[in-house]
């Protein structure tokens, strides 16, 4: 598809717009909701605007994932679930529209309403939503997920219901949230927790779930297939409750999902232009051109199509654990991001052909700008003056290295840091502390991850020159994901996405609790007060000026806080796939995101 095709970013304004559905009197019931002012889809809206209604039902696609799974639980901490699970085969009270930064629709409720300053919010469910089992759907299934959710579910639950004073029916079907936080994201929130049928764990342990213990869902696909660490296999309900609403319709086209599991991602490749796979979503844009001259493509069997967006760039790197000593000094940090010669390793990785992540924001209005911090900006940042690491308010940028392979002023650049931080190199080579330990750190990899093993390669030989020494270790999924979820690496791959409405969830990336809850996004560990502050900014922004002066700020004390060594931005996405399987033209402002990719795909065989 022609990314011209692609309009302007429309709505950007509407996610830090002013208007008066944020606060005031309680609304009447309604079939959305937006974060600031009204949704806009109409309440007789015939599809989601980047589906096709007209779409026909049937055929299959096949995803390709490296490592493993040993759990088809989505919502716990305990073990690897297939991602795709929870967005499949799971539905919410409201559903998201990819086409506003932040606006729901009715989905398992058909309408919403919120009390003074949305103070609490009310949901009514259709009278007709079911379970995959066909048994409906209750309010006291919706009352035992959200409280099972937030107590013994994934963390990532666990902050919504901590700020939740009251959940109650106030009628057969209606069930209302009362707040204790002034947070007007929340009423939004309370529509995106998954319903699950509490019958099915009576006398079971929801934390502790065998593999064979699938919840049970209320989407248009169920899991009716699957050998352990090898493949799953998702099919479309053809009773599903749900077919003729609006929201749904042009949407969960394909009648099975398969998700096939390969041991490196070069197994994986293979089994794409082989045909075991009709789908696969390349990441490196050197291969891309390189390497997708294989037969199918030139018969015109698989088609390269690239999806833009317009979505921040989120942060993708090898994140510094500063729980561990040896990176709780920022100019430990800003001499590894020094020493790291990305313009070297991006002409090798990607022939120079990716632009670099340059903060967590960017490539959105929301990012920070350069130089120094002002007006609102500086306000916010000013009273944390003092603790912030140097450049947070004078302006930050990402060092870059001298263009050659052995980036000799970098280095120097960065020996000298680790010089003035106290790890000074010895007779022998050997670059130690006052104490005498070696600067000596683990880069943990997943294994099969390929293109992270040959960076760190690099990357290590050129951190050798400076004294340190690193171990490289791939372990299996299930071992990485133990180790991340519980903050025990030092260097390990890194990837938080980003989206046009930053909220709540901002805490559970960057918040001194976050740091000490397995299974957060914070993974760098950091205790920041001027970002929390900044985040309570950004939730209770009045003004879109506020709005974009909090996040700007946020992005800045991020960035310049040094947590990550940022790699190269995807700001657009690469999909080769069979002829066969078709998208809608209209695409949605977050591109190739939820919702979006098999969701809105249907299968009709090319003549």
């Amino acid at each position: 598809m022609d990314p011209n095709s692609f309009r302007a970013l429309r709505c950007c304004a509407a996610v830090v717009a002013v208007a008066a559905g944020i606060g005031g009197a309680a609304a009447e019931p309604t079939h959305g909701i937006a974060m600031y002012g009204e949704p806009a889809l109409p309440p007789d809206f015939v599809s989601l605007p980047y589906a096709n209604p007209d779409a026909p039902k049937g055929g299959r696609i096949a995803f390709g994932e490296t490592g493993g799974f040993d759990t088809l639980n989505p919502f716990t901490l305990k073990g690897t679930a297939p991602w795709q699970l929870r967005f499949l085969a799971y539905e919410s009270l409201m559903g998201r529209n990819w086409d506003e930064p932040f606006s729901l629709y009715g989905l398992l409720a058909e309408s919403v309403e919120v009390g003074p300053d949305r103070g609490w919010v009310e949901f009514t469910l259709r009278p007709e939503a079911r379970f995959s089992d066909g048994s409906p759907v209750t309010v006291e299934d919706v009352l035992w997920s959200y409280e099972t959710l937030g107590t013994e579910g994934h963390p990532r639950y666990h902050g919504f219901w901590s700020q939740v004073a009251r959940a109650e029916a106030t009628g057969p079907r209606t069930v209302r949230f009362t707040f204790t936080a002034d947070n007007p994201e929340l009423a939004l929130l309370a529509g995106l927790r998954p319903i699950l049928k509490k019958a099915q764990w009576d006398g079971s342990d929801f934390a502790a779930a065998r593999l064979d213990e699938i919840p049970l869902g209320t989407a248009p696909y169920r899991v009716t297939d699957f050998e352990p660490g090898r493949y799953v296999v998702l099919s479309r309900d053809p009773d599903y409750w749900g077919r003729d609403l609006p929201f749904r319709r042009g949407t969960d086209n394909l009648d099975t999902i398969r998700l096939e599991y390969f041991g490196d991602d070069t197994a994986l490749f293979e089994a794409f232009k082989s045909g075991l796979l009709n789908v696969h979503r390349e990441f490196n844009a050197e291969t891309w051109e390189a390497q997708y001259d294989f037969p199918a493509v030139r018969r015109g069997d698989v088609v390269k199509s690239v999806i833009p967006h317009e979505r921040p760039s989120g942060m993708t790197g090898f994140v510094m654990n500063t729980r561990r000593e040896i990176f709780a000094d920022w100019r430990v940090r800003e001499a590894l991001i020094t020493a790291f010669n990305f313009e070297a390793i991006n002409d090798t990785m990607t022939g120079g052909r990716q632009p670099r992540i340059t903060s967590y924001f960017s490539n959105s209005e929301l990012a920070m700008r350069p130089g120094p911090a002002e007006g609102l900006v500086r306000d916010y940042l000013a009273p944390f003056a003092d603790a912030l690491p140097p450049g947070t308010i004078e302006g930050y940028a990402l060092p870059v290295s001298d263009g050659t392979a052995r980036n000799r002023s970098g280095l120097r650049r960065a020996g000298a840091l680790l010089d003035e931080a106290g790890w000074t190199v010895g007779d022998d080579g050997v670059r130690r502390n006052a104490d005498g330990d070696p600067f000596r750190f683990e880069a943990l990899l997943r294994q099969g991850g390929q293109e992270h093993q040959s960076i760190m390669d690099i990357y290590a030989r050129a951190l050798e020159r400076l004294g340190i020494a690193v171990d490289i270790v791939a372990v299996d999924d299930a071992q990485y994901t133990q180790r991340t979820t519980g903050f025990d690496f030092d260097m390990t791959p890194y990837r938080v996405g980003l989206s046009l409405s930053p909220g709540t969830e901002q805490r559970l990336y960057w918040s001194s609790e976050a740091a000490d809850t397995p299974g957060s996004r914070n993974w760098m560990g950091m205790r920041s007060p001027a970002a929390e502050a900044t985040i309570e900014r950004l939730l209770n922004a009045g003004s879109r000026e506020e709005f974009l002066a909090a996040t700007r700020a946020l992005d800045r004390i991020l960035t310049a806080g040094r947590y990550v060594i940022p790699l190269y931005q995807w700001n657009v996405s690469r999909i080769a796939h069979a002829s066969d399987l078709h998208y809608p033209e209209t695409l949605p402002i977050y591109g190739d995101w939820a919702g979006f990719l098999p969701d809105v795909w249907w299968y009709e065989e090319v003549e």
